[in-house]
């Protein structure tokens, strides 16, 4: 990282990610087990730390929900942003006769001298809107008491 930024002034964040496999080649990228673990870790945390949410006060509770709800719409529409703007770079890609790279699609934004990969983009902002909005609907059910 720090090699490429003094050659090039840029660093593509999340390149490195998508761009190596693990364990072997073409199997798995390390965004995809980054994806699948952070997953996984969110679902044991919300099982283990369950008990800790049943003391919360009903407007400390009201605060998480909207703060939650705004983290699930903010993760949402940036999905749905590189998303598209990823499709867009295949789609310019294919006009000119050659399907691109789609590993190296990148955007510069919000800083032109640090883009993202889009692929590494759509999927942290996916399991941001994926967990956020788990977090959410939990805080929304109904609590367990914590005597059962």
């Amino acid at each position: 990282m720090y090699v490429e930024w003094e050659e090039n002034g840029k660093y593509v964040v999340g390149e490195v990610l998508v761009k190596t496999d693990f364990p072997f080649k073409n199997f798995a990228k390390l965004t995809t087990w980054l994806f699948f673990s952070t997953i996984i870790g969110w679902y044991s945390v919300s099982r283990i730390g369950w008990k800790k949410t049943t003391k919360l006060m009903t407007w400390k509770m009201a605060l998480l929900q909207l703060m939650l709800l705004g983290f699930a719409i903010i993760c949402l529409y940036e999905v749905l942003y590189n998303f598209t703007v990823l499709n867009a770079q295949i789609t310019a890609g294919i006009i000119d006769g050659q399907v691109p790279d789609i590993d190296s699609l990148t955007i510069a934004y919000p800083d032109q001298n640090r883009p993202w990969n889009l692929i590494f983009a759509t999927k942290m902002f996916l399991v941001g809107f994926l967990t956020s909005s788990h977090a959410f609907y939990l805080s929304t059910k109904p609590r367990k008491n914590l005597d059962t």
